[in-house]
């Protein structure tokens, strides 16, 4: 175990977690909300650093991150345990682990995972599959080993840590692929067991302390389907940068949510038309291989410059961050020397 940061402590050895917006009071012996962080005699402590449940190479475009040094390898971790209740996850079993589970396995430093990152000639570590919150202390010090030998970090990520937390990864946090699951706080409570404002407020200040920033929704039937609420969506990624990249991704029947039927691909491509008419730049459809929202076109001259399909890229046209045809500048960090 490794004591946490950000909390406080309270009478009776209770504690406050400051790590997310839960906020979780934990009382002696008990845990919060991510089950892997837990108070003993008064002290928090992480019961997952150095302790991954996963470790791999993937695309960058798997994230997905489809404007941030596109073609490379990122070296991918996570721990067990998450601060959201999704019934759709796609990873509950590490996600939402029997508290006997946690904690267990062979443990790897953090020097280790950049070694691994660097023999598998990979640019970037990704903090993914689960939620990288939640093992904030073991990120954050791989983060700011793999930083000072020249890797960049991402994280793939619920929105959901605080200020606090999000000010101190800052100087180490390069880029982000934020969860955007609705617009409705109801959804977000039923769905995810948390709120919405505080994500929105994430994506705001990630962008203001110009970590790159992209968004991914998975569109659910008769959850987050509507007109009216995807347009609320692409709405509020407009407001915070047009250049800013929308996922919007197929849904699968998965976990606790198999009555549902997949996503009709007619609704991503309505999806797509709405945040392409609403004014962003870029919109993408996922979890649909070949198809036309894939790929990434010059939002001024319409040129094709990006082709992909599903994670592999076929073509990458653009030079030096611009489209070759009408010199307009195409958003994104394109040779990582950003």
């Amino acid at each position: 175990m490794k004591e946490a940061r950000f909390y406080e402590k309270l009478d009776d050895e209770r504690v406050r977690c400051n790590l997310c917006n839960h906020q979780c009071l934990i009382h002696p012996s008990k845990r919060g909300i991510c089950k892997v962080r837990v108070n003993r005699e008064g002290v928090l402590y992480s019961l997952v650093y150095g302790h991954p449940i996963s470790a791999n190479v993937d695309p960058i475009e798997k994230k997905p991150l489809f404007h941030f040094m596109p073609g490379t390898s990122t070296f991918s971790i996570a721990t067990v345990g998450c601060n959201f209740t999704c019934g759709h996850c796609q990873n509950y079993s590490i996600s939402q682990p029997a508290e006997e589970d946690i904690g267990n396995g062979r443990e790897v430093s953090a020097e280790k995972i950049v070694a691994l990152t660097r023999n598998y000639h990979c640019q970037s570590i990704s903090y993914t599959y689960t939620e990288p919150t939640i093992f904030f202390e073991y990120a954050y010090d791989t983060a700011e080993i793999a930083t000072s030998e020249g890797l960049k970090n991402i994280f793939v990520t619920n929105g959901y840590l605080t200020n606090e937390a999000l000010m101190a990864i800052k100087p180490y946090l390069h880029a982000a692929n934020i969860d955007l699951k609705s617009f409705n706080d109801q959804t977000y409570l039923k769905i995810c067991g948390a709120k919405l404002n505080p994500v929105l407020e994430n994506i705001k200040l990630m962008k203001e302390m110009g970590i790159w920033v992209e968004v991914t929704t998975l569109v659910i039937p008769t959850i987050n389907d509507s007109p009216e609420e995807l347009t609320e969506i692409a709405d509020f990624i407009v407001s915070v940068g047009k250049e800013i990249p929308w996922h919007i991704s197929r849904f699968y029947p998965h976990y606790q949510m198999t009555s549902l039927p997949p996503t009709p691909v007619a609704t991503l491509h309505k999806a797509r038309e709405i945040g392409l008419s609403r004014g962003l730049r870029y919109v993408y459809s996922g979890n649909v291989p070949g198809d036309k929202g894939e790929k990434t076109y010059c939002y001024q001259c319409k040129e094709l410059l990006i082709d992909r399909y599903g994670y592999q890229i076929l073509h990458n046209i653009i030079k030096n961050g611009k489209c070759p045809k009408c010199g307009a500048i195409i958003d994104g960090v394109w040779d990582g020397s950003t």
